[in-house]
């Protein structure tokens, strides 16, 4: 068994599903298929012998209805009464079929529904030709159906086809002596009953035999068959025996000893190729599932094979970068089983090795960088200490200068710009309560209405309990001065802005809303994308700046709404908590 030794480990699970799967598989399937093929060839010659005594069985009963009312009337006293009667009259006549002979021939419905006519040929001239009834004249015992019956005329019923006097198909008919009476009444009496050809079609279409059906006559002569290549109708004849061949499956079902249908027989025959198609579909039927049950197992053992071979070539790998001093780690994931493992302790030892270089080589570079670093640190600390009081120096100057030369509107607008720098520049008071806040937006707001006079209205509304709530400083300006410079400027004769200012539950809800010129569906998507934005903040300002901070200090409890539309207008709404 050492040789096992030297396969490659891919080879050895390959042999395994060879031997362990695919093996088995194609043994058990081939058994199987013996099997089953046997089983469906006998099944579907059962089933075809069945479908054919079916049809043997419906055309039976179908004749026995002819032969129940040809019963009927061959016993029923009164009607041969009638029949026998010589009258003198014709009115006699119609009186006596009127008062009986017409209900029961007319409305005897039991034995009926696959009769197309039915009549009774009476040796009697004083009789109507007419009305199921018919003159038993010399004419009609010319007729070839007639001579047929009267060949074997008896008084049991007697199944016959008719033909016209061209040989070609006319009935299949029951023909029956009715001489019960014939002790006590002379004339010759004959029921004629004719079935309806239709029905014959449909008993012998049955749909479970893919194959011909054929009805026989005394002498194996085909009478009807389901085979479009003979014309049954016709004046030919056709003998069974002619059509036989090596390739037919043959189903024959006799009638015995029932006397009206002696020597009669049905007829079943069938193409092997038929049997030999189900047996195909239980083949393939066979051929998939074998190929299902190679193909799943076959995935898993790759998957499997995969999984166990690529890892150790990977560990080779690094192995052999390590002879050429590159400490590179495995990339792989965790992993609980013993490839994992080893993967591991790998690891463990790459990292061993680096720290020990590490501490070597890594030390005095380490400390240059945090020096740098400490450095970089202070200067930027100096940066920011730069003091900007010069800049409130010089506005306060020009607001006195001002107040001097009384423009106190032009003072009023560098107070209150004044005042919107200096919070604008102090970041070491980062929340204002919404009082505060507001003050920022009158002082916005006293700056528009000076620019534009009065293009700009506005109104303001605020909740008394929401004055004193803490939110983040300049958390509602940016939308006031959105609103005014990008809602309410570009008009040409001027719009109005709303602010509300509220509280709802555990939420302040500030509300913004112009009748500028609106934003379109681009726009305002683009706004509610700063809501899924992740990066950092860079150079931004105005309203992304506003979200990205509100996201930062409340996470997923902010609220943002934007509803706008070009032309009419934008309406915003933030809530936020009322407590950080």
């Amino acid at each position: 068994m050492h040789f096992l030794n030297n396969i490659r480990l891919r080879n050895k699970m390959f042999l395994v599903y060879f031997l362990g799967v695919i093996a088995p598989i194609i043994l058990t399937n081939a058994i199987f298929y013996n099997i089953i093929t046997e089983n469906v060839k006998e099944q579907r010659i059962n089933d075809i012998d069945r479908a054919v005594e079916q049809i043997k069985n419906e055309f039976q009963l179908m004749v026995d209805q002819g032969v129940g009312l040809s019963s009927f009337f061959y016993a029923d006293y009164k009607t041969n009464e009638v029949l026998n009667m010589n009258f003198t009259h014709t009115e006699d006549y119609v009186e006596a079929y009127d008062l009986y002979l017409r209900s029961i021939l007319n409305n005897y419905s039991p034995f009926s529904s696959s009769l197309q006519n039915k009549t009774i040929y009476v040796d009697n001239p004083t009789l109507l030709n007419s009305g199921n009834i018919g003159i038993l004249s010399d004419e009609v015992r010319e007729e070839a159906w007639y001579k047929l019956w009267l060949k074997d005329a008896s008084s049991q019923p007697v199944f016959v086809r008719i033909e016209d006097p061209e040989g070609q198909f006319q009935s299949f008919s029951l023909l029956r002596r009715m001489d019960y009476f014939a002790d006590r009444m002379a004339k010759e009496k004959l029921i004629k009953l004719d079935f309806k050809t239709i029905d014959i079609m449909e008993i012998f279409s049955n749909l479970n035999v893919k194959g011909d059906m054929y009805l026989l006559s005394p002498g194996d002569r085909i009478e009807y068959t389901t085979n479009r290549a003979i014309d049954w109708q016709a004046n030919t004849k056709h003998l069974y025996s002619s059509l036989k061949s090596d390739n037919l499956i043959q189903f024959e079902k006799g009638y015995g000893s029932i006397s009206y249908l002696r020597g009669w027989k049905v007829v079943g025959t069938i193409n092997e190729h038929e049997i030999i198609k189900e047996e195909l579909k239980s083949r393939y039927f066979i051929v998939w599932s074998g190929c299902v049950m190679m193909i799943f197992p076959t995935i898993i053992i790759l998957i499997i094979t995969r999984s166990i071979n690529v890892r150790i070539i990977e560990i080779l790998k690094h192995m052999k970068k390590v002879k050429t001093q590159n400490f590179q780690m495995i990339n792989y994931g965790e992993a609980r089983d013993e490839i994992g493992q080893l993967t591991l302790e790998f690891n463990n030892m790459i990292m061993q090795i680096k720290t020990l270089i590490n501490d070597v080589y890594m030390t005095a570079i380490q400390k240059k960088s945090l020096e740098l670093e400490r450095r970089k640190a202070q200067l930027n600390a100096l940066q920011s200490q730069i003091n900007p009081h010069f800049l409130f120096n010089a506005l306060e100057t020009i607001r006195m200068r001002s107040l001097l030369k009384h423009e106190k509107e032009t003072a009023k607008m560098i107070q209150s710009m004044a005042m919107i720098l200096r919070s604008s520049l102090t970041w070491n008071k980062e929340w204002v309560t919404v009082e505060e806040e507001l003050g920022f937006i009158m002082c916005f707001l006293e700056i528009q209405k000076y620019r534009f006079e009065d293009k700009l209205k506005y109104h303001v509304e605020v909740e008394p309990e929401a004055r004193a709530c803490v939110i983040p400083k300049m958390v509602f300006l940016p939308f006031v001065e959105n609103a005014s410079i990008h809602g309410i400027e570009p008009l040409k004769k001027g719009g109005r802005i709303d602010i509300r200012i509220g509280i709802e539950e555990d939420f302040v809800v500030f509300s913004v809303k112009d009748n500028g010129i609106g934003m379109n569906g681009k726009l305002v998507s683009r706004l509610y994308d700063y809501l899924k934005a992740e990066e950092l903040i860079g150079d931004r300002i105005g309203i992304q700046n506003v979200i990205y901070r509100g996201k930062m200090l409340y996470g997923d409890r902010i609220v943002f709404e934007v509803h706008s539309r070009p032309g009419e207008g934008t309406r915003i709404v933030l809530k936020i908590p009322s407590n950080p």
